[in-house]
Order: structure tokens, then sequence, then C-alpha cells
């Protein structure tokens, strides 16, 4: 044989990288490093930042905005933004609780028709964006001034005032109290229950990313959707099933605002889908989508909690939080942008 053979090349997934390789790859890497500088400074700053009782108290804030934070990072993923989940969680709070008012029924009845409810705005919102074609931005935009609208005109028509009436005597409450309300004590740490859906939530959207085909969807539809409609990607589909993943995350913190506070202000809600999407992005996960993680995300709802009561424990103006809160907004942004430049150096 006289031609020499080509030479061979190794492909770059079978490739063996080293431990700090691959952790340099990880999304949440930056959030990892910024939550532990956090918990530094406030550790020194604010002398009750250590005990149980606080940290009991950090976990609820945390999880209050990682329960929503976990399906809006899986959104970002995709490529998309969703304005509405501030108003989302009030609504579905607003239609179980005058639901089961205004029926006479078992909570449990406006809760099944909440949960209906809100999985259909979350449907709707997916269902526009891929028949029309416009930014999810300002699709959302119109969701959200929708539900602000709807929440605060029935509740005035059916309730006559801007809050519901109390459901707390009403048949199903105790048992809806414990799912969405209750607390939990584990040695001398009282526990929310909204830890354990938000820990939960987490699992599942870890598991979905990185371990089955719905996964990698959701990373091709945000890296490169046409490339991805190319090879057979369910893209219109994938979509509309973020769009209501967040819903669903919706309702879930809808029930807890309502069997935690017994009533609801119609208008609640307003401003946190910012809170969502920052934790998100301190997180790790790219706005322009295709990058990030779920765990990335609780990671970012943890230093929010931090931040949020570690300024009150260091006894601090709390006109502070919003400065604090978009300091580690940019820092995590820029922390983020340098390991991933690092990363896909080292490749």
């Amino acid at each position: 044989m006289s031609a020499d053979a080509p030479p061979v090349t190794k492909d770059d997934r079978l490739v063996r990288r080293s431990l700090p390789r691959r952790l340099a790859g990880r999304p949440e890497l930056g959030a990892i490093v910024g939550a532990i500088a956090v918990f530094v400074f406030f550790s020194v700053v604010a002398d009750s930042f250590l005990q149980w009782s606080s940290f009991s108290t950090v976990l609820y804030a945390a999880s209050t905005i990682g329960i929503m934070a976990t399906p809006v990072a899986l959104l970002m993923i995709g490529g998309e933004f969703d304005l509405s989940t501030g108003v989302m969680v009030t609504s579905s709070a607003l239609i179980s609780s005058m639901f089961s008012y205004q029926m006479t029924a078992n909570v449990w009845a406006g809760i099944g028709v909440s949960l209906l409810a809100t999985l259909a705005i979350g449907f709707f919102n997916g269902f526009l964006l891929v028949r029309t074609g416009l930014p999810s931005f300002i699709i959302t935009l119109g969701t959200f001034l929708i539900l602000q609208g709807c929440n605060l005109g029935f509740t005035k028509l059916i309730s006559e005032t801007v809050s519901t009436k109390t459901i707390a005597d009403m048949e199903g409450f105790p048992e809806a109290h414990k799912v969405f309300a209750s607390h939990l004590t584990i040695g001398d740490v009282d526990l929310q229950v909204t830890v354990l859906w938000w820990l939960g939530l987490v699992a599942l959207a870890t598991w979905i990313l990185l371990r089955t085909r719905a996964g990698n969807w959701i990373f091709a539809v945000g890296g490169a959707k046409e490339a991805a409609r190319a090879v057979g990607v369910p893209v219109n589909r994938t979509k509309i099933g973020l769009y209501m993943g967040v819903a669903f995350a919706a309702w879930i913190s809808g029930q807890h605002l309502l069997f935690n506070y017994d009533v609801v202000q119609s208008g609640e809600g307003v401003g946190n889908e910012f809170l969502y999407i920052i934790a998100a992005v301190i997180g790790g996960c790219l706005l322009t989508g295709g990058y990030g993680s779920a765990i990335g995300a609780a990671v970012g709802a943890f230093i929010f909690g931090m931040a949020n009561k570690g300024i009150v424990y260091a006894q601090w103006s709390a006109d502070w939080f919003k400065f604090f809160l978009g300091a580690m907004l940019l820092l995590a942004t820029m922390l983020n942008w340098w390991v991933r430049k690092r990363a896909e150096a080292a490749k």
C-alpha cells in the first residue's frame, strides 16, 4: 500500500477532561462561588446569620423564589421569557379562593379549577408565541397586563374589596394547608413545606435537562431553533411545554400564598417576575438561551434568600436590598461570562 492512511482524529466528546476543567464548564459554577462569598460576608457582618433559626428563614425566602426560578430557568434555556409569572401566581391563588368561596365547595375543588386555569394561561402564552412568531417579551407583557387587570377587576366585582374572603373555615382547608403551607421540624431547623416543593422541582428539572430527550430538545431550541427544527426537534411542542411548566410552578406558589395567609390581595405579585429571572441569570442562564441549569437557578434563589434576610440580620436598612441584588446580578453575570469563556478556551 503506497498511499498513506489518513490521520485519525479523536472525537472531542470522547476526550477525558480533568475534574477542574469539567467543573469550569458547569453553568452554575459562578453562582456557587457567589453564594459562598455572600454566605461568608453575612456570617461576618451579622452575628445571628449563622443560627439555625436564621437558616430556616433564609431557606424559606429562597424557596418562594426558587419554586418559580426553576421552570423560568428552563424557559430561558429554551430561549424565551415570561413576564407574567408574578401576577400569574396571584391569579392562581385568587381563582382557587374565589371559586371555593362562591361555590361553597370543598377547597380542593377550587384548587383543581385553579390548576386547570393556570395551565391554560401557560398554554395560551406558548401557543400564541409559536403561532404568531412574536417576541415572548411582547406576548407575556400583554398577558401580564391582562392578568393584572383581571386580578383587580374580578376581585372587586366578586368580593367588593381588593382582597378575597377568608376560606379558613371551609371543608378541606386543613388538609390543603398541610400540603401547601405546613411546617416541618428536622432537628433544630423549622422548615416550610415550600422548601420540599422547591427541592423536588429542582431535582425533576435537573433530571429532565440531563437525562431525557426533552432536555436535549430544550437546549436545542434555545441554542439554534431553526437548526433544531431541521433535525426533527418538536420546537413548538417544546416551547408550549416550557410555558406550561412555568404555569404549574405558579399554581404551586399561588396555593402556598393562599393557604399560608388565608386571604389574597389582588395586587400582589407585580415585580416578582424580575426576581425569578434574576435568580436564573445569577445561576448561569444566558439571556440568549441554550445555556444554564436548574441547579444554578436554585443557587441563585439561595443567594436571594441570603441577601434578603442577611440585610435584616445585619440591621441594615431594607432600602439597600435592591442595591445589593443589582450588584449581585452584575457581578454574577460577569463571573458567568468569564467562566464560560475560560471553559470554551480550555476545550
